[in-house]
């Protein structure tokens, strides 16, 4: 009987064999590090999680120390290889999974960072993308990457370090910097130098991709004035990405997927029309369309969704970038909340906002509206407003925001009949029931809320040959609970005609 066969047969045990295998999920998140221990059934045996500081130099400018980030990183790795060490488990491989878009430029040889990490929400580059688009049209740079000209984007981001930092732009030229998101910098140290590797999900997220031919772009590199030299080379999903030789053994790094791509990958949605909605920091639907990259008309991205033995399957996204971080906003800077979770019964007490309204353009606002200077506003407010109505408004934005990106969807031809969700957000029922309400369909909530996480490590156990091929992926997927749409008609299309309404006055 071979390992998956065993799995499916009994229940897992921690003892059922001398060395059960097991994969090591590196999540390395916008506010946080973690490191998952799976077993082969997708199970979470083990979690450890460090957070790092935000750095907000000026409005709009979002960095992370990239040294910060690698210190959680290798220290909940650590624990979590420690833990399987202890519980006589083989560890027979590591995915990775990685906040997307954010940006690093290091030495080629001594690996240390130019300077901080930018951070995929920050805005910095508006400017330069203005400009770039009037050198380029913004539908042949979506014929090529599938996005749009705005700073959320990688390209933009190691054009402004290589021009800011002194010397960095004829180092980048001599092929002495590389340069990638944080999977190709974690891997770099990893593996000691010796891999400067990315997959095609983070590839795409660049704005230097061209998503039909696979390969970094000429005309896009010389657009944005990034040197090829320090690019990664681009792999598939699952693959040789090199080997870890910082543990007590060496351990293949065989998977790595971008956080949403990998949360599609944990939630199975392996078929043209699978839809899923990730509540973290920000909101990211991705819809796969199978072999066909749909060009969205209504300012959606194209993506790569994964790519397997050489197979490219696409996606059309939605970014949303204030989704867990309004909750954050809440808790840090509001003081509303002591702890996140206290939103779900405050939004249950009540039977509405009375009115008010929070559009979280905190950061700007993503899909479909793209308005990089956009700011938040909440509108509607009286003298009776008070804390309750403020929290339940900034959860309703959440959903609010979701729908809008249904709605683009709906506008390029695509209906979705069933949303599945996962992240830290979709924990929170009332969220998901009114989700239900406001998308007018069923909403699957996984038993497995860490679908990013698991994402990678299905990546990894493919990488490594402990799975086969998808299918013994969709088997493991169940769903926990599944919402269903209860709110009236007109009450939902009156709320949905007044969040419009003050999105536009935030717009104009």
């Amino acid at each position: 009987m071979d390992l998956l066969s065993h799995i499916a047969a009994r229940p897992f045990s921690l003892h059922s064999t001398p060395m059960t295998n097991v994969i090591l999920s590196i999540d390395q998140g916008t506010t946080s590090s973690r490191t998952l221990v799976f077993s082969l059934d997708g199970q979470i045996l083990f979690s450890a999680q460090e957070e790092f500081p935000q750095i907000y130099p000026q409005d709009g400018w979002v960095e992370h120390d990239p040294e910060a980030i690698w210190e959680t990183v290798m220290s909940t790795l650590k624990e979590a290889y420690a833990w399987t060490a202890k519980e006589n488990l083989n560890v027979a491989a590591i995915g990775i999974t990685n906040q997307r878009e954010t940006t690093v430029v290091w030495d080629r040889v001594t690996g240390k960072p130019l300077y901080n990490a930018i951070v995929w929400q920050d805005r910095r580059t508006a400017e330069r993308c203005k400009a770039m688009a009037e050198k380029l049209p913004v539908e042949a740079l979506q014929a090529k990457t599938g996005l749009l000209h705005d700073p959320y984007f990688s390209g933009s981001k190691m054009a402004w370090i290589l021009d800011r930092v002194d010397g960095a732009r004829a180092r980048a030229e001599a092929g002495e910097l590389c340069f990638g998101t944080i999977d190709s910098f974690l891997i770099w140290r990893l593996t000691e130098g010796q891999s400067h590797v990315t997959d095609a999900t983070n590839a795409s997220r660049t704005n230097l991709f061209d998503i039909n031919k696979q390969a970094w772009d000429d005309a896009l590199l010389d657009l944005f004035n990034v040197p090829r030299a320090g690019l990664p080379k681009v792999l598939d999903c699952a693959a040789d990405f090199g080997v870890c030789t910082l543990l007590d053994k060496d351990v293949p790094i065989t998977g790595v997927a971008g956080d949403q791509q990998a949360a599609a990958v944990g939630q199975a949605c392996f078929e043209p029309g699978d839809i899923k909605s990730t509540y973290g920091t920000g909101c990211f639907v991705i819809l796969n369309t199978g072999s066909e990259a749909v060009i969205s008309k209504n300012r959606l991205l194209t993506t790569v969704a994964y790519r397997l033995k050489g197979k490219t399957s696409y996606a059309l996204e939605g970014s949303i970038f204030m989704a867990g971080a309004s909750v954050q906003w809440l808790r840090d800077e509001m003081k509303l909340v002591d702890d996140a979770s206290e939103t779900e019964a405050i939004c249950e007490a009540l039977d509405s906002t009375d009115g008010v309204y929070l559009v979280p353009a905190f950061t700007g606002l993503g899909a479909p509206h793209w308005a990089p200077d956009a700011r938040g506003a909440v509108f509607g407010m009286t003298r009776g407003t008070g804390r309750e109505q403020l929290i339940r408004a900034t959860v309703e934005s959440v959903v609010y925001q979701t729908y809008d990106l249904f709605d683009a969807m709906g506008k390029d031809g695509v209906t979705p009949t069933a949303l599945r969700v996962d992240g830290g957000m979709s924990a929170n029922s009332w969220m998901c029931g009114y989700l239900s309400d406001v998308l007018d369909m069923p909403v699957l909530r996984p038993k497995i809320l860490e679908t990013t996480a698991l994402g990678a490590a299905y990546l990894a156990g493919l990488g490594a040959g402990l799975y086969d091929n998808l299918d013994d992926v969709v088997e493991q997927w169940t769903a926990e609970r599944k919402f269903t749409p209860t709110l009236s008609a007109e009450t939902r299309e009156t709320r949905l005609a007044d969040w419009s309404k003050y999105v536009q006055k935030l717009l104009s």
